[in-house]
């Protein structure tokens, strides 16, 4: 491959776009403010059709050279059509067939997908699950998803809608509503008596050896390994990454995960999954975008196929 591949990772409060060299390098990023464009879909598509342009142009590219564009969204995606079922961290976002549209704004290949999809192709492709030809990438942040590799193969489930663990019934809820976000963040903010504490501060306690910051964060850990449990009863993973924002609390969240999937899993299975943290950080989605590209006109490997 001698071309050029755009990566965007739109997000709830960021998108980051990033141009990606033939040998696989990012070589340029961008970002926009995704809340400035809330309410106005249109205005974001536009926005984010400037920006991939203006990427091209600031390394003198042609869009001859560029091989085409992916996108990683937060929400139910159906990659097959290039259609955007629903976003729900982002107003208006109904059934918008975004491939399309982007396509003839820009001249361009365009492939959408679901952004932890992406995620977790790109930790399978090049970052910590290199190799493995069965894993679960668990994503932790304003939501809470996982992408599911079984059999060397990508599964997506008969809607593309498999890995939606923050959903999965869980006590008198679902584990979103216990280890996401906003919910750590309400809870710290009950136990620390400070209103805008922010979950970085939390772990810098519990770094500090704050007895009440450590057992926030292992209870956090108890509640992923106890639906992760399932998880591995269920489909026996070689591998788990964790990955997002809330998982740069992973020297705290991890020992509590392993622990309750040992005692909550069926023990052959439970013993032998290991669970890592996510390699790629903020550029996993640019790289997963990249790939889904690239696989759709090189690799033919189909990723996108049910």
């Amino acid at each position: 491959m001698n071309k050029y591949i755009i990566g965007i990772d739109v997000g709830g409060t960021n998108v980051k776009l990033g141009l990606v060299n033939p040998k696989g390098k990012l070589i340029a990023r961008s970002r926009l403010n995704t809340k400035s464009y809330m309410h106005r879909k249109s205005k974001l598509i536009d926005a984010i059709a400037k920006e991939a342009v203006e990427l091209i142009n600031s390394k003198s590219l042609k869009k001859s050279q560029i091989l085409g564009v992916g996108l990683g969204l937060p929400g139910f995606i159906d990659p097959q059509k290039g259609l955007v079922r629903f976003l729900p961290n982002i107003p208006g976002w109904r059934r918008v067939p975004l491939s399309s549209i982007l396509r003839r704004k820009l001249n361009l290949p365009v492939f959408i997908d679901n952004d932890v999809n992406l995620v977790t192709l790109a930790e399978w492709k090049k970052g910590a699950g290199v190799g493995c030809k069965n894993l679960i990438c668990l994503t932790l942040g304003t939501g809470v998803g996982s992408g599911i590799v079984i059999g060397n193969r990508f599964y997506r489930g008969e809607d593309y809608v498999a890995g939606e663990i923050g959903h999965i019934p869980y006590l008198d809820k679902t584990l979103e509503r216990y280890v996401g976000n906003a919910v750590l963040q309400a809870k710290a903010a009950k136990i620390f008596r400070k209103k805008n504490i922010r979950l970085e501060e939390v772990f810098a306690l519990a770094s500090n050896g704050n007895a009440r910051a450590i057992e926030f964060w292992q209870q956090a850990g108890a509640h992923i390994g106890f639906v992760l449990a399932g998880i591995v009863n269920l489909l026996n993973p070689k591998l788990i990454i964790v990955g997002g924002g809330v998982s740069n609390n992973f020297r705290y969240l991890a020992p509590a995960i392993k622990k309750t999937i040992r005692q909550k899993s069926i023990k052959v299975a439970g013993a032998s999954v290991r669970i890592v943290r996510a390699k790629l950080g903020d550029d996993a989605g640019i790289f997963g975008a990249y790939f889904l590209v690239k696989d759709a006109f090189i690799d033919r490997k189909s990723y996108l196929k049910k």
